[in-house]
């Protein structure tokens, strides 16, 4: 009886032990699983985000590069090239090769005066090749009346011959050794009449492409005119305007003194 009662006092010291035991593991568990939750609610806790004060951050030193640059007293518009010279450049470039078209097509016609460059547009086929004439021969005056054109290759007479004649010219050359002499008739009235309307028809034709030059420089001031300051636009309008009056008036004065050897001779 004694043996059953120590076995039994022994269970229940054991069970006392193992209860014990087993709250005190749980109480470690649940304190684990809280203090886990806590540092899991900690971790979860919202942080900056890096990419936000970054933009943030960004747009502040945006902000104040801005800011430093207006304080500076800098402003695009100072910071613009100077387009000025580049564009009266370009506009003069363009105006004075029309001015120079307009001299060789003057030059064509036929006045009553010689000149040595009445017969470079006259085209000449050799050997199956056309070319100017003012390449294969050299043109001189004789006098005010005549000329004397002189072939590089003397081969080459007698198709300069053909070509003086079929141009719309009137010359009638000769041979003269190796050379050809083309003596100018006088002009008729209707002549002259006729070729002074083809100088006021080559005047207007140059004075449009010069015009042309002048819209396209002053489209080009106004696109820059964003970035460009209002005074230096303006003056730079009012030189581009000042530069087609004077190749207007070059025009007018080489009409006007072809028209003045048309009629007077």
């Amino acid at each position: 009886m004694a043996l059953y009662l120590r076995r039994a006092v022994r269970l229940r010291n054991t069970a006392t032990l193992l209860l014990r035991s087993s709250n005190f593991q749980t109480c470690n568990i649940s304190y684990f699983l809280f203090s886990h939750n806590q540092e899991t609610c900690h971790a979860q806790k919202p942080a900056p985000s890096p990419s936000f004060d970054f933009l943030r951050d960004s747009r502040r030193g945006f902000a104040k590069s801005k800011k430093s640059k207006d304080d500076s007293g800098g402003s695009t518009m100072e910071l613009a090239p100077d387009i000025g010279p580049t564009v009266k450049a370009s506009a003069a470039s363009q105006m004075d090769a029309a001015i120079v078209a307009l001299s060789r097509e003057l030059a064509k016609l036929r006045t009553g005066r010689a000149s040595a460059g009445m017969l470079d547009h006259i085209i000449v086929e050799t050997d199956g090749v056309k070319m100017q004439l003012n390449h294969l021969a050299v043109v001189s005056v004789i006098d005010s009346k005549t000329l004397s054109v002189n072939p590089y290759d003397p081969n080459t007479l007698k198709a300069l011959e053909s070509a003086i004649v079929s141009s719309p010219l009137g010359l009638n050359p000769k041979v003269d050794g190796q050379r050809l002499i083309a003596a100018i008739p006088p002009l008729t009235k209707e002549h002259m009449q006729a070729m002074c309307k083809v100088v006021a028809k080559s005047s207007e034709d140059v004075k449009q492409s010069i015009r042309r030059a002048r819209q396209k420089a002053l489209d080009t001031i106004k696109k820059a005119g964003l970035t460009f300051p209002k005074d230096e636009t303006k003056r730079l309008e009012k030189e581009i305007d000042e530069l087609t009056k004077k190749f207007v008036k070059s025009a007018d004065d080489l009409c006007k003194a072809k028209e003045k050897e048309i009629t007077q001779g």
